[in-house]
């Protein structure tokens, strides 16, 4: 297998037209390609700046989890360094962990910071959304979006061989008129949702709006969960 290490934009773009396989950290695909068998080509985006970014408004997607530190906002950083063992979060990308897992552990951070994307394409690079990288799995070269005034991640205990821990993501972000609005994404087995509402009229109202979406059809520990980090990152805004 011949592994390709491009520098440049244009680099990786002709990687890709010429079949390149993206591996990411490659935690996930190595016993998967000793099983079936490996590509003629594979493509890491390790060497290209434009994905090894890290900043308080900005991520590559070849990040190694370890390395996403104080400068990401909490529910980012807390949520990698939750993924997996140190030896993982050694190897493991963030664009692997968002496009090429199962898990997605960093996905309710990325929809709780309401986060962009930018892909590349053998032809062109662009600027979309998760949902859309996710169903059409793109090739990721960094996530972008704008700081939170606050945010928190919890993760709850899980049961070994089990389904995925489940998983709370809340993020509030100011507009430009002074006002505020609460973002929250919940991982509930490998299912993810996201929702959120305006949160200037106090804590029981922002929680009432969420119990008249997808929120309010989660399963009682899910609502519950949610209910404590709403209550909890507002309560820490009102302090400030």
């Amino acid at each position: 297998m011949l592994l390709r290490l491009p520098t440049s934009v244009s680099e990786a773009q002709e990687s890709l037209a010429e079949g390149a396989v993206p591996i990411g950290g490659a935690t996930l695909v190595w016993a998967a390609w000793q099983r079936d068998g490996f590509p003629e080509q594979a493509l890491s985006l390790r060497d290209l700046p434009e994905a090894n970014v890290v900043g308080r408004e900005e991520l590559g997607a070849a990040v190694v989890l370890n390395q996403v530190g104080d400068s990401v906002p909490e529910v980012l950083r807390r949520a990698a360094a939750s993924v997996g063992t140190g030896a993982v979060r050694r190897t493991a990308t963030v664009g692997g962990n968002l496009v090429g897992s199962t898990l997605r552990c960093l996905l309710p951070p990325a929809l709780a910071l309401d986060a962009r994307c930018t892909v590349l394409e053998p032809h062109s690079v662009h600027e979309t959304d998760l949902a859309e990288v996710l169903a059409k799995r793109h090739l990721l070269v960094s996530l972008r979006w704008r700081e939170p005034v606050a945010s928190a991640y919890r993760k709850l205990p899980g049961d070994a061989g089990g389904e995925p821990p489940l998983v709370v993501a809340t993020a509030v972000h100011a507009d430009g008129g002074g006002h505020h609005r609460l973002r929250v994404a919940v991982r509930d087995g490998y299912d993810v949702l996201s929702e959120s509402t305006p949160c200037d009229a106090g804590t029981e109202q922002v929680l009432q709006n969420l119990r008249h979406t997808g929120v309010g059809s989660l399963h009682s520990t899910a609502r519950d969960a949610v209910r404590q980090e709403v209550t909890a990152l507002l309560a820490r805004l009102t302090e400030r």
